[in-house]
């Protein structure tokens, strides 16, 4: 017993050695940072901060170097928020996402980008790509597929017209919760409001547990959380970011149907992304009406063993062609073997066009 505060002192002093180490080490990261900066600036004045590809590098960098105690997920989101911050030095990026506040896309913009990104809220999926046009913004968040409800078909459409590039991607595990405010008296819950998507994710449990509540579609689900403050007789679906902006309480945790419940977000800016390594790309094609339309399309992808990881088709907005269909697979378009696949895919398609190419997720 006598030997614990000693060896305790000695744990916390070198605890304290350790955080000196470790701020000295920040701030010179820092102020390379912004070295790195004032380089880029006087060689070309329009150079471009933020690089998505030589971010993914690090963090994949970083989670294969990992030792532990920290799980490598864990480590890659701290240095994700120094990356941040420093980054925030040469030049703060600002990002649109579908708002309002205490959205999931919110929540997906922090997880991509850091808490230092300056994030604005937008009504719609479709002003966040005018916003990302007309360079009001350097980036843009938006969902665009769900692992239990499937493809955000808004999203999908905005990409028809419009000449934005996907940079990136982030995977979002969802779980929604019941909230109430202060006002709620919870055994009288007879309204219960959310978006459509959570209604549907959670529909099970929706069934089992309030089977005579009123559901009301809105907007979002931060929508929702706003909307309950005032009302006595109603509850919310919505999740952890949303509750905490609103201070409301969680009377039912991760109500959602799937446990493994995630959604899929698409980063949109005006560059193309160089190769990272481990890289993914989106393309939409136009095919004519004809017998075996995609199987012709498809089998240049399985002659070069190149890996699709989505197939949608959605219906075409012009009368020209009958077939859209939305393609993601494995590969970046200026390698050799994707550049040669994309060639012979121009010859038997009405029209193709590249989305971009981009990191694969990291975190």
């Amino acid at each position: 017993m006598s030997d614990t505060p000693t060896n305790l002192d000695a744990l916390r002093q070198r605890i304290d050695e350790l955080d000196n180490d470790i701020l000295r080490l920040i701030s010179d990261r820092a102020t390379c940072a912004k070295q790195v900066a004032d380089v880029k600036t006087k060689s070309d004045p329009d150079s471009v901060f933020y690089r998505p590809e030589r971010e993914a590098q690090v963090l994949r960098r970083i989670m294969e170097l990992n030792r532990g105690p920290l799980d490598s997920e864990e480590m890659a989101r701290l240095f994700r928020e120094i990356m941040s911050a420093c980054l925030a030095l040469e030049q703060p990026i600002k990002v649109a996402y579908l708002g309002p506040e205490g959205t999931f896309t919110q929540q997906a913009a922090l997880k991509h980008f850091g808490a230092s990104a300056v994030s604005l809220p937008m009504a719609a999926i479709d002003e966040v790509f005018r916003e990302v046009e007309a360079g009001a913004v350097n980036y843009g968040v938006v969902p665009v597929e769900n692992s239990t409800e499937g493809v955000i078909s808004h999203t999908l459409d905005s990409f028809m017209d419009s000449s934005i590039r996907i940079c990136g991607e982030v995977v979002l595990r969802i779980h929604h919760h019941l909230l109430v405010s202060e006002a709620t008296l919870k055994d009288k819950v007879s309204r219960i409001y959310s978006h459509p998507q959570s209604f549907a994710q959670c529909r099970k449990w929706l069934d089992a547990h309030y089977p005579r509540a009123e559901r009301v579609p809105v907007s979002s689900n931060a929508e929702a959380a706003k909307m309950i403050k005032g009302e006595w007789h109603s509850a919310a679906i919505a999740g952890d970011m949303a509750a905490k902006l609103y201070g409301l309480e969680k009377i039912a945790e991760k109500i959602e149907d799937r446990p493994d419940n995630s959604t899929r977000f698409l980063i949109i800016g005006s560059h193309d992304v160089p190769i990272s390594g481990e890289d993914k790309t989106s393309i939409v094609v136009a095919m004519r009406n004809q017998p075996g339309a995609l199987h012709e399309l498809l089998e240049p992808f399985h002659r070069h063993q190149i890996d699709l990881t989505r197939l949608e088709t959605r219906p075409s907005r012009s009368g020209v062609w009958n077939y859209v269909f939305f393609i993601d697979f494995k590969g970046h378009c200026d390698e050799p073997r994707v550049a040669a696949v994309l060639e012979e895919v121009r010859l038997r398609a009405a029209e193709i066009k590249v989305l971009g190419s981009y990191p694969i997720g990291v975190l």
